[in-house]
């Protein structure tokens, strides 16, 4: 294969190099490549496809857009009648009252937004102590400035040198240790916590019974701003618009992006409270001095419109939690399988099958990519979080394939020698 000049992302591109694997067209949740051969879309792209491929409506309403505005600025006073359209929507299915929308073209550029906003909103209610923002240790929040230094996966904060300061981390699932640095801070210097539902790839790690209630009511007593990263978990991949819903806890502000328009177009944003908006709506004079060029694009608001249209009508809000019974039923049986250590999942249309030793990883995700199935490696992890589209029977094949992945590992020279016991049978 020939020499690539495509830098490709979190890539090892000594090996990636002559070795690429072209996509050619999706219809559904299936993928051909320029080969012609067919894989099941066992990951939603990047957990973002959640209207699966092919939507000819998202098609036409893009194309309708760029036809009449295909492109314009939202700074100062300009708008475009896409981009309050979607925000107006977005308000009104968010759970926080009179929500007000910033509008990002990504997830990375709307966790940049949100950690400058929350520093920001304390500086205009006079308490600018309140810099330090709280995250969790396997947490993502892409990797932008702000989201590489919240970003509680170690790998991806080294050799960049020096970060943003005042940040911090703590465990994922303890209350207790979110109160225990707040504590050690002084809850007059945190200005918030950033969670995501689930932690999505950091390795899908769902939250202990009375986690995302305890660390909210962790928050209001200390007067933290309580910031949800539902990037990953947002547009039914829970079972609902937003991730969080199904906890019943109000944040302070939400940000999005991924299925908003199920990956047609890059959107992303900030959903913020009206404790967090109300200062900069109420007088003049406080301005948030931040945003992307392309925040409000009309063309990427248009395919994020007609993608929750499909997601309404179609009723694929619900279907996350719908089919996690059935995600899990098809991936829990694994956990007997000498190669792995653990599966999550439960919550959601999404999970993780932690392997052991983590070494085995790359060609375990090989292997069910020749049987025609493509998932996402996560360190030590494969994990699954397929179309909303998906059927129960696409499902059960993911789990077969994966069966089949790690059985023809074990027996290959490399998984002998890795299994802990030697034996092609159960866990010892």
């Amino acid at each position: 294969m020939a020499d690539t000049y495509l830098w490709h992302p979190f890539s090892d591109m000594a090996v990636v190099r002559q070795d690429e694997l072209s996509i050619r067209r999706a219809d559904g949740v299936w993928l051909w490549d320029d080969d012609g051969k067919r894989y099941l879309d066992g990951s939603a792209s990047l957990w973002y496809v959640n209207v699966g491929h092919g939507r000819q409506e998202i098609a036409d309403a893009v194309a309708a857009q760029f036809a009449e505005l295909g492109t314009y600025n939202t700074f100062g006073d300009i708008t475009n009648e896409p981009a309050n359209r979607l925000a107006q929507r977005l308000s009104e299915l968010a759970p926080m009252e009179d929500a007000r929308v910033f509008l990002t073209t990504g997830g990375g550029e709307a966790i940049d937004t949100a950690a400058k906003l929350a520093r920001r909103y304390w500086a205009a209610v006079g308490m600018p102590s309140r810099q330090h923002l709280i995250s969790r240790i396997a947490g993502y929040h892409g990797t932008n400035g702000f989201g590489t230094s919240l970003g509680g996966m170690e790998a991806n904060r080294t050799a960049f040198g020096a970060l943003i300061p005042h940040t911090s981390y703590v465990l994922h699932d303890s209350v207790d240790a979110l109160e225990e640095e707040i504590r050690r801070l002084g809850a007059d210097n945190v200005a918030a916590f950033f969670m995501e539902p689930v932690i999505g790839a950091g390795g899908v790690h769902l939250p202990p019974e009375g986690y995302v209630q305890g660390v909210a009511e962790v928050c209001e007593a200390n007067g933290v701003l309580l910031m949800v990263d539902s990037v990953i978990c947002g547009f039914g991949r829970l079972g609902n618009w937003f991730g969080i819903e199904r906890w019943g806890v109000e944040p302070d502000l939400i940000t999005f992006a991924k299925g908003v328009s199920s990956g047609y177009l890059p959107v992303g944003g900030v959903v913020a409270s009206w404790r967090v908006a109300e200062p900069f709506w109420s007088e003049p004079g406080t301005t948030l001095r931040h945003g992307p060029t392309y925040s409000g694009h009309p063309v990427c608001a248009a395919a994020a419109l007609a993608n929750l249209d499909i997601l309404e009508r179609e009723g694929l809000v619900t279907r996350g939690a719908e089919l996690e019974g059935v995600l899990a039923d098809a991936l829990t049986p694994l956990a007997d399988h000498p190669l792995v250590s653990e599966v999550r999942a439960g919550i959601g249309l999404l999970a993780a099958v932690q392997l052991e030793p983590t070494t085995l990883v790359p060609e375990v995700y090989r292997r069910m990519r020749d049987h025609g199935v493509l998932t996402r490696s996560l360190g030590g992890a494969i994990a699954v979080s397929p179309p909303l589209t998906v059927s129960e029977e696409e499902i059960d094949l993911i789990g077969s394939t994966f069966r089949a992945a790690l059985d023809e590992t074990l027996e290959s020279d490399a998984g002998r020698m890795a299994s802990p016991s030697g034996v092609t049978g159960g866990r010892p």
